[in-house]
């Protein structure tokens, strides 16, 4: 699947990660929800022109986005509260660009709050998208002034719904644009520290680099700064003191490059087998993975998207939902016992990386016929590595790491006959 690159590792090579970054890369799979104006007008990004009057998704179902996911196997869901057109999914009282000023509901409609709702009854995390760019909002203009205005949605949002699990910012549009970021991180810390931040600020999570759900390998979980947006090389500036362990988020649509539904497009959908590639180059390059299904102008999820995003979670549990053979283990080698001979096709390597990512370079053997066989080496392994191999029949497999930068600490090494052929 993967060869060992010549990337270099960062040097915050010792750094650790917090719990909550630990409970978050535990999560894996995420779903991203845009909806908004843009749903209604058949564009990806809106000027903040368009009349609150088109938003009327009339059968808007949250529990139906949420359950979806949920049943795929996605533990976190991000809503894209307020997209770059300035239009305020929730009744904010910084604009009238809102539904509050929209037919549905009369008026009195909250999607945040039905997004929260449904996350919180289906014990799903809850995260929100603001995008700090807004095309609608004329004291754009004023940095100060937007600032403030600025803090105040994003307050609102932090404490009206919730614990959060995600906090998604977007660099697109931003270009070259300095926020107040202190103000920003001292807000989340206040109202929400245990929520991750997506990329700008100080994050604790930083973007992969690119909108195709894949993560280069190796993707060390240490970073000193990560692309800020998909139309600048420039790298987003994060402020002193953010930590140096900033694992990767992959995001990307289900739709190719299609955030946001349009009619007559489900030709767009990407495959299974696109999705399951994007999986072991996502998580199994272990980083997570922010899968994108658009909601339609009804206020649901297209048939056609839900039956891919079901197949979608129902192969990835075919795959990897148990394990021939399971170990954990200390040290430069990790030995695997079958309980009988057996075939085998894919290993999941684990660090536990509350000690940090302390493996450079591995080997992955199969004792068979009598003797050691190599299956794969590589190098990074951090939260999750995922590897696939030629069907080998084995009595037992063992994890050799010639390079660490400390005594190895393995959480699980796996092993699984998926019938697919290698990776």
């Amino acid at each position: 699947m993967d060869s060992i690159s010549s990337q270099n590792k960062p040097e915050k090579q010792a750094a650790l990660p917090s719990k909550e970054q630990m409970d978050w890369q535990d999560l894996e799979l995420g779903m991203f929800c845009h909806f908004g104006m843009n749903t209604f007008c058949d564009q990806e990004w809106g000027e903040g022109s368009d009349s609150p009057t088109v938003f009327n998704p009339l059968h808007l179902d949250a529990r139906q986005w949420v359950s979806t996911a949920k049943e795929a196997g996605f533990r976190y869901f991000v809503l894209t509260a307020k997209h770059h057109d300035g239009f305020c999914l929730w009744p904010t009282g910084t604009s009238t660009y809102s539904v509050a000023s929209s037919p549905w509901k009369e008026g009195r409609g909250d999607v945040v709050k039905e997004c929260a709702d449904a996350c919180r009854e289906l014990g799903v995390g809850f995260g929100i998208y603001l995008s700090p760019w807004d095309r609608h909002e004329p004291c754009y203009a004023d940095k100060e002034a937007y600032d403030n205005f600025y803090a105040l949605q994003l307050q609102e949002l932090l404490t009206g719904y919730g614990p959060l699990t995600e906090i998604w910012f977007d660099g697109a549009g931003s270009e070259g644009r300095n926020y107040d970021w202190q103000r920003i991180m001292d807000l989340i810390r206040r109202h929400q520290p245990s929520a991750m931040v997506f990329n700008m600020g100080a994050p604790t999570i930083r973007w992969v680099g690119n909108e195709d759900g894949v993560a280069p390998y190796p993707c060390w979980n240490t970073a000193d700064s990560a692309r800020g947006s998909m139309f600048s090389e420039a790298p987003s500036h994060w402020l002193p003191g953010t930590p140096g362990w900033v694992p990767a988020e992959c995001d990307v649509p289900i739709r190719k490059d299609r955030w946001f539904w349009h009619p007559q497009e489900e030709h767009l959908l990407l495959s299974l087998e696109q999705l399951m590639d994007i999986y072991y180059r996502s998580v199994g390059h272990g980083a997570t993975l922010l899968l994108n299904v658009a909601p339609d102008n009804r206020g649901l999820l297209p048939e056609a998207d839900v039956q891919r995003l079901l197949e979608f979670g129902k192969e990835i549990g075919r795959r990897f939902g148990k394990a021939l053979a399971v170990t954990a283990g200390t040290g430069e080698l990790v030995e695997l016992e079958m309980p009988a001979a057996a075939v085998i096709d894919h290993a999941e390597i684990m660090e536990d990386i509350a000690y940090g990512e302390r493996v450079e370079e591995y080997v992955l053997e199969a004792y068979s016929n009598g003797a050691w066989l190599e299956l794969k080496r590589g190098s990074a392994i951090g939260h999750k590595k995922i590897d696939a191999f030629p069907p080998v029949c084995v009595k037992k497999i063992r994890l050799r790491v010639p390079v660490a930068t400390a005594s190895p600490k393995i959480r699980r090494l796996a092993v699984y006959y998926c019938g697919e052929s290698s990776k």
